[in-house]
């Protein structure tokens, strides 16, 4: 068996699962590239940040995921999951919803994103995420961000969502090409 060009690793939000919407429409896109494994880690065992970081990195070691050659995604809790574990060890990608940045009660609540690419989709109407704090940050390390007119859950923006990160995907893989 030949090793994957891509690693994809999905990280849900604190009340969802490996089997939400968002999640599963952005695995079957990762899917749909040839080259690429996409794992949705299980994290619904815990809902302490901390112990998710754990899981997301043994979830890399035990894929052998190379960080250079690997897109993180997540959603609210997941996307800090996703968005640390990127301060920890730069990934290609990062792909973050709603994400739990500068939010009291998290450790490191503000990461440093060390993605190659990163890309922030956030709703104007999120009561869960305040928005303003997640745009100031990603001002301060000059991230892409992308807001729209809905709700944490972006449940209106699913469509949307599943093509921005087509598009992203594509971006990272060109770039892998290049390399």
């Amino acid at each position: 068996m030949t090793t994957p060009h891509l690693h994809v690793l999905l990280s849900h939000g604190l009340e969802s699962g490996p089997g939400g919407t968002k999640i599963q429409a952005m695995k079957a896109v990762a899917e749909s590239f040839s080259g690429v494994t996409a794992i949705a880690v299980d994290h619904r065992s815990t809902k302490v940040p901390g112990e998710r970081l754990e899981q997301m990195a043994a979830a890399m070691a035990e894929a052998g995921a190379d960080p250079a050659r690997t897109v993180l995604a997540g959603s609210s809790m997941g996307g800090w999951v996703c968005a640390q574990t990127s301060a920890e060890s730069p990934v290609l990608g990062c792909f973050l919803l709603a994400p739990a940045l500068a939010m009291a009660g998290y450790p490191q609540s503000s990461p440093k994103i060390q993605a190659r690419h990163c890309q922030i989709i956030h709703g104007w109407d999120d009561d869960v995420v305040p928005v303003m704090p997640v745009l100031e940050l990603a001002r301060e390390q000059a991230l892409p961000a992308l807001v729209l007119p809905d709700g944490h859950r972006l449940e209106n923006s699913v469509d949307r969502v599943v093509s921005e990160f087509r598009l992203f995907l594509e971006l990272c893989r060109s770039d892998l090409n290049k390399a």
